[in-house]
């Protein structure tokens, strides 16, 4: 009897990655490659990145890693363009990167407004602009050879902030929620070219951005400048109380609500936006 490994639920598709070198995105990155994906990973963090494409390579998957920042203007054409150059081709996109800037409305800052709008709207519209004219022309070339194009899968990544609001996450909140609608649009737009389109909307999920904190709140670097991040200890065990599950979910389940749409098993759902909240609604 062969001790040959059975091939993975996702050999020899391709998925891009934004915001892949920590939290959800990294986790999601090692599921997907260990499902036999081939990976193209982005973020800001090159050091972040570097450790993860080695792990990657030492489990026997396959990683490229691709640094910039998803804001740039150009960055959707040419990630798009180098990813397919590299692997020929492109099926899942997830639009995972992004960060919070937290404060209440009268204190915003247009500088604060305009930084949550264009990494979580602008740079995921980009990015998708670029890789729907690949799934138009792959669609199109199946359809010229008598083909059927396979599935290929969208998921944006968005958080309950949108879908409910949250007091001091105006501009998150706002960016956030922009992504439902550019889901739906898209899924009634895509269904042509074989592509879904869903988002998950999560909650409370153990990552820096929100480590619990007493006294000092914790900060990180974000294209060079800083952002206080966190949520004091004492909201966090309001949170928990609010769950239903009882406490916050991690890294790991936060990728496995993506990778659930990513599997051949979702290929006739799209338009759709799950909350991975433990069951919190507010």
């Amino acid at each position: 009897m062969s001790s040959a490994m059975p091939p993975g639920r996702l050999e020899g598709k391709v998925a891009l990655i934004t915001g892949a070198a920590q939290g959800i995105g990294r986790a999601l990155v090692l599921k997907l490659a260990g499902e036999g994906a081939n990976v193209f990973a982005n973020d800001l963090d090159t050091d972040g990145l570097k450790i993860l494409e080695d792990e990657i390579e030492a489990s026997g998957g396959t990683c490229l890693v691709f640094p910039g920042d998803i804001t740039d203007e150009d960055f959707g054409d040419h990630a798009v363009a180098a990813c397919v150059e590299h692997f020929g081709d492109l099926h899942i996109v997830v639009n995972n990167a992004g960060y919070i800037w937290n404060s209440r409305i009268i204190n915003h800052t247009d500088e604060q407004w305009y930084a949550m709008i264009d990494v979580h709207a602008t740079g995921p519209f980009r990015l998708l602009r670029a890789a729907g004219r690949h799934f138009r022309a792959q669609s199109k070339l199946a359809d010229k050879q008598g083909k059927t194009d396979v599935t290929r899968k969208v998921v944006n990544v968005s958080s309950i902030s949108g879908l409910y609001g949250a007091d001091t996450q105006f501009s998150y909140s706002a960016a956030k929620s922009a992504l439902f609608g550019m889901t739906r649009s898209l899924a009634k737009d895509w269904g042509r070219y074989n592509v879904t389109v869903n988002c998950v909307a999560f909650g409370h999920i153990e990552t820096r951005l929100t480590q619990g904190f007493e006294g000092e709140i914790p900060e990180i670097d974000v294209g060079g400048k800083t952002h206080k991040v966190g949520i004091p200890a004492g909201a966090i065990e309001m949170s928990k109380a609010m769950t239903p599950l009882g406490r916050a979910g991690t890294p790991e389940e936060a990728a496995g609500a993506i990778f659930l749409f990513c599997l051949p098993e979702s290929d006739f759902i799209t338009g759709e936006i799950i909350a991975a909240s433990g069951g919190m609604r507010s």
